[in-house]
């Protein structure tokens, strides 16, 4: 039975509930009288439910979508404004005992190079993070007991937070590792960690169980459990995501609404983050070989619909994807990118090199994170490096009050043109300084509250003359 209020997977993330919605949506795809219901409780910027979002994903009405989309646009806006931050990965070890089909990580990959950093390698490769500009990192790691036990993430975590090279800093650590314990989710939010993210891979249960035949991975209640264990062991943030092109993508995306449903209605507190990424080629791995690809067209309506239905949450999308996709979906919901990425095993302080396969995917956007703070801004988007919520404590219900209500833009944006300032001063070409430099004195003026107006511009003098970490 479908309870959005249960612990138990099977029940907030009920097959049959999904096979009833997208029957649903089916046979009401065509209902001008009811679309145009949702899309005005859509333009009340409450969300959407499962099975209205539904509707509008079988609608293939063009003027529906074309609406949709413009909702989109302007709720992205109302929430997020016209920000974009910015992070990077980085991989701490490709180790790992699952199975995995569609991952060149998994147990049996007897090609790839397996890696794992040491602490001094940390030290390494985050000074080359920082002397790229970055502020924000979110670590990856295989799933493996002997190789990357908690206590080596935990040791990791700690390392990065105290390496500090010229102005260099990592402000927020995020963490993508494989489901745990509600114990070692509060190990890891013990040690200051931001959001702790897990993608399902997939929603479809029996799916799930093919594509991981083996490993700890293989047990489906488990890991759709763990944003439960995450929040009980006192993690605030938590981030969803589906592998976009193992499952049908309607399911897929009925699946990560109730997802987000479920962790409201239990927690009080839905998604930090959801992420929208599309399996890509790697080594010993072929996005042939799965049948559910999706194209552009459709791949830009999830965004847009995830957007709409979900308008609180940070959407992120990666270097996986092409700058012109990428270019494509950031005014439809997307409000973090990754920049200047390396998606292996000690690949930022060391270039990548052809023979190196300790990748996880091949990346698709591989600009310098300078290449893509100019970028955003020729867009008229405001790059930022802002860790300011989590460093203030508005994480969890604080955050979600805050951005629901719209009051958070009085604190994102001028933290926003603080650390883009940063940015300029310390890592940024000239070309992107003199762009940077003129976006700031544009978007100074867009802070209605004339105190913090003139503090900020305050601090972005304070910052030319060689002061760092302002916040509001």
């Amino acid at each position: 039975m479908y309870n959005p209020q249960s612990l138990r997977a099977e029940e907030f993330i009920n097959h049959a509930e999904i096979l009833d919605t997208l029957e649903y949506a089916r046979a009401h795809k065509n209902d001008t009288s009811l679309l145009s219901e949702i899309l005005a409780k859509a333009a009340r910027r409450k969300g959407l439910n499962h099975r209205e979002a539904a509707v509008l994903l079988l609608c293939e009405d063009d003027a529906v979508t074309e609406q949709m989309n413009r909702l989109a646009r302007q709720i992205k806006l109302d929430f997020y404004g016209s920000r974009i931050v910015i992070f990077a990965p980085l991989y701490l070890s490709n180790y790992c005992v699952n199975g995995c089909t569609y991952c060149p990580y998994h147990a049996k990959n007897k090609h790839i190079s397996r890696k794992k950093l040491s602490q001094e390698d940390i030290v390494r490769e985050v000074t080359a993070l920082q002397d790229m500009g970055h502020k924000r990192l979110a670590i990856e790691a295989g799933e493996d007991p002997l190789h990357n036990p908690i206590s080596y993430i935990l040791e990791c975590i700690d390392t990065i937070y105290h390496i500090h090279h010229k102005n260099g800093a990592i402000r927020r650590v995020n963490v993508n590792i494989a489901a745990t314990t509600e114990e070692e989710y509060h190990m890891l939010k013990e040690a200051g960690i931001g959001t702790y993210i897990l993608f399902q891979e997939t929603y479809h249960k029996e799916s799930y169980e093919k594509l991981h035949p083996t490993g700890p991975k293989h047990n489906y209640d488990y890991h759709t459990e763990a944003m439960d264990r995450a929040m009980a062991g006192g993690i605030d943030d938590v981030g969803l995501g589906v592998l976009f092109g193992l499952e049908n993508y309607p399911y897929e995306l009925v699946g990560l609404l109730m997802h987000a449903e479920h962790l409201e209605a239990v927690h009080g507190v839905g998604p930090h983050t959801i992420s929208i990424p599309r399996i890509k080629k790697a080594e010993d791995i072929n996005p042939d070989d799965f049948d559910n690809g999706i194209s552009d067209d459709i791949f830009a309506k999830i965004c847009a619909l995830i957007r709409i239905s979900v308008p609180y949450t940070g959407m992120i999308i990666s270097t996986r994807e092409s700058q012109a996709v990428r270019e494509r979906l950031l005014p439809l919901g997307i409000s973090q990118i990754s920049g200047g990425s390396r998606t292996s095993v000690g690949g930022y302080d060391i270039p990548e090199t052809p023979d190196d396969n300790s990748a996880q995917f091949d990346v698709s956007d591989r600009r310098s994170l300078d290449e893509v703070v100019r970028w955003l801004m020729e867009m008229d988007y405001i790059p930022s490096f802002c860790t300011a919520c989590y460093r203030a404590g508005r994480t969890g219900d604080r955050f979600m009050a805050l951005c629901k209500s719209g009051q958070i833009q009085n604190c994102c944006h001028p933290n926003a043109l603080i650390t883009l300032q940063e940015f300029l001063a310390d890592y940024a070409s000239p070309e992107t300084r003199a762009l940077g430099q003129e976006v700031l004195k544009r978007q100074l003026l867009e802070i209605p509250n004339e105190n913090v107006r003139a503090k900020t511009e305050t601090y972005l003098r304070e910052i030319l003359q060689g002061a760092r970490d302002f916040r509001f």
